[in-house]
């Protein structure tokens, strides 16, 4: 089933446990995962990546479902460090 990241962790079935997420959409500024289909779920890391081996499925993200939704906004223009120039070439 495809979820964002914020539905899953306002989600009390996964509130604490590690959740696999396959067909991810990623931000495009952290690169995190923002959405994606759960495959699996487990309390145990390890326990959730025997799981993930044995099925195969192993370019899953898997990420810590605390129960807290923190969502990064962009940075504004105007506040972030000015790209570092190159040097010409002659």
């Amino acid at each position: 089933m495809k979820l964002t990241w914020p539905q899953i962790c306002t989600t009390q079935q996964f509130k604490g446990m590690w959740v696999a997420l396959d067909n991810c959409r990623y931000n495009e500024l952290t690169m995190k995962p923002v959405e994606g289909d759960v495959v699996d779920s487990d309390e145990e890391l390890s326990a959730l990546c025997s799981r993930m081996r044995e099925s195969g499925q192993c370019s899953c993200a898997i990420l810590f479902c605390d129960g807290e939704v923190l969502m990064e906004t962009p940075t504004p223009p105007s506040q972030r460090a000015p790209a570092l120039s190159r040097p010409a070439s002659h």
